[in-house]
């Protein structure tokens, strides 16, 4: 369904490599670095596809394609310092090669150049949703630092930060597409809907691959979640379906951030059924995305986002 918008995406680089173009050497390479580094730029293209889904005609959507892109490594590279990862994508984090304070300060300066680019738009409604959506991106990474090596975290506090630091920012993509296409409230709402709930599924399947998943294919080290002490969801549901030598041992790992029992938790997360279970919640999230579809008119593009959500959770990498 991606290829609905090939010829989109190369524009949206285009607007990417114009934007990165800064008299700061170092700045230009580590940005570089991490967006060249592949990934599906799922949140660009859904901005995409949704303007494509609503018949828009104009070209703001690659700018704010890009902002979106900008934003999102902005979050990688503040994210990777913060959990000290050495692996995304299948090679060394930015803050791996080139150190933590050009990490951050990068991620600053696409900050700084994504809200430079949102200006285009002249749209203070644009503003309002970018700002909103960064805001609460960055409640939802302290919400995360906070429950770092909490084993008590339930199946609610979880998802309050996945909607906060992941989804927020699915949301936003899809909910500028309206707005650029002049969409009524309604079709906004559910542009908005269809995002929030596609991140929240991609996260949660993305939080299953740390315990299912090849690092071949996923492209950073399993188990890093237990590593960094978070609680995610196959754990909260194999202790709630554990036995309670089982149960001590999750809990024992997760906050002390202890990685050497982890084929013992995996086998355990398998065995309790906390994975097909945390799948059928991720599964769920993604019906909910394609129950939002019907409020757009029909065609190649929203046909486009329906597979997508449709082949989710089917998702290895």
């Amino acid at each position: 369904m991606l290829g609905l918008i090939a010829d989109d995406m190369v524009e949206v680089d285009r607007v990417i490599a114009n934007r990165l173009d800064t008299g700061v050497p170092l700045v230009s390479e580590v940005s570089r670095y991490i967006i060249s580094a592949g990934g599906k730029r799922l949140r660009p293209a859904l901005l995409l596809l949704m303007s494509g889904a609503l018949e828009y005609k104009g070209t703001q959507h690659y700018n704010l394609a890009a902002v979106i892109e900008f934003i999102h490594t902005a979050t990688l590279l503040h994210d990777d310092v913060v959990d000290e990862s050495t692996l995304r994508r299948g090679r060394p984090t930015a803050n791996e090669s080139f150190g933590n304070p050009a990490s951050v300060l990068v991620g600053d300066f696409l900050y700084s150049r994504a809200f430079q680019m949102m200006l285009d738009a002249h749209d203070m409604r644009v503003m309002e949703i970018l700002a909103e959506a960064t805001n609460i991106i960055a409640e939802g990474e302290v919400l995360q630092l906070m429950n770092m090596h909490d084993a008590s975290l339930d199946e609610a506090a979880y998802l309050r930060v996945i909607r906060s630091k992941t989804a927020k920012l699915f949301e936003a993509s899809t909910r500028l597409a309206a707005v650029l296409a002049k969409a009524p409230p309604e079709v906004e709402e559910a542009c908005a809907t269809y995002g929030q709930a596609l991140g929240t599924a991609f996260q949660v399947i993305d939080d299953v691959l740390d315990y299912a998943g090849d690092a071949n294919e996923t492209g950073k080290n399993l188990g890093d979640d237990l590593r960094e002490g978070k609680t995610t969801l196959p754990l909260i549901l194999a202790m709630q379906r554990g036995t309670d030598e089982q149960r001590a041992l999750i809990k024992a790992a997760i906050e002390a951030g202890d990685t050497t029992q982890l084929p013992q938790i995996v086998a355990i997360v398998k065995q309790t059924g906390a994975l097909e279970a945390t799948r059928a919640a991720a599964a769920a999230e993604a019906q909910r995305a394609i129950d939002a579809l019907p409020a757009l008119a029909r065609n190649q593009h929203a046909e486009g986002l329906l597979q997508l959500a449709a082949q989710l959770t089917e998702r290895r990498a």
